[in-house]
């Protein structure tokens, strides 16, 4: 193995693996489950003025509208129920999009599954149950490459250069280690399907700050590639200050859209959602 690491400059990922090969001709339109429409150009990802919800319940979104520009960090914050988790999981085709439209580098995606979805792109790690506990770090990892017909094997090298703890433990069950390493383990599984957008549910959720500090360092490096990173996080201040855009929800509508530095310097944000 070279001694490269593609994550540690700016020059380009030379060794792209985690990063998808050969564009849209790599998409095997057989396996799109719905129709995918020509868009007209705009974010590289947009949920655009989304409402919907669970199932035949109530609307939880309310003409949202979320986007995050290739290689950019876009964040989602906001209080406990305002429907954060929920605008991930719409833009991911995990709920019902009663109104509005999801598009993924100019394509309407908005009916296609999450499998599909997937297979056109997209990496998504929820808050929880993200990991195989019974199976080895690297197993984890080779489940993660289930769409790749390919040699994925240097994909997990530069998986674990980007978290060397991995490697370090690659072949003891993920279920042994601490909470942010199985973080690491379910953000590098989703590295594996070589994601466009990258999008986390919480991944510091329940670890130090000397962890989160890290996790974000390790986002930074996977945004510099050009993935685009997408993430819901409850430690607004920490994530706004990474982030390019963000987006602060209330009650499943849009409330502040800004830069990160916009957000944070906002006394009406800073005053209600980031604690004065």
């Amino acid at each position: 193995m070279s001694g490269d690491n593609p994550y540690q400059d700016d020059h380009g990922n030379h060794d792209a693996s985690v990063t998808r090969q050969g564009g849209e001709s790599s998409i095997d339109p057989t396996r799109v489950s719905g129709p995918v429409v020509e868009g007209a150009g705009g974010p590289f990802l947009i949920g655009d003025r989304m409402t919907g919800g669970y199932g035949k319940g109530p609307d939880i979104l309310h003409d949202c509208t979320i986007a995050v520009e290739k290689g950019e960090i876009a964040v989602i914050v906001g209080p406990n129920g305002a429907g954060k988790s929920t605008a991930m999981k719409a833009v991911f085709g995990m709920l019902d999009v009663r109104t509005g439209s999801v598009r993924l580098d100019g394509r309407d995606i908005t009916r296609l599954t999450p499998q599909d979805r997937v297979r056109m792109g997209m990496g998504f790690v929820p808050q929880t149950h993200n990991i195989f506990t019974s199976m080895t770090v690297e197993e984890n990892l080779e489940m993660g490459a289930f769409i790749r017909e390919d040699d994925y094997r240097g994909t997990i090298e530069q998986v674990y250069d980007l978290f060397p703890i991995l490697g370090e433990k690659r072949r003891q069950p993920a279920g042994e280690l601490s909470g942010g390493q199985r973080q690491q383990v379910a953000v590098g599984r989703a590295l594996m399907t070589q994601p466009k957008v990258l999008m986390l549910d919480e991944p510091t959720a329940g670890v130090s700050p000397i962890v989160m500090d890290e996790l974000f360092d390790r986002i930074i490096e996977v945004a510099r590639r050009g993935i685009s990173i997408l993430m819901v996080e409850q430690n607004a201040r920490q994530a706004l200050e990474i982030a390019d855009k963000g987006y602060v929800l209330v009650q499943g509508a849009n409330a502040h859209t800004g830069t990160g530095k916009e957000l944070l310097a906002d006394p009406q944000v800073r005053r209600s959602f980031l604690g004065g």
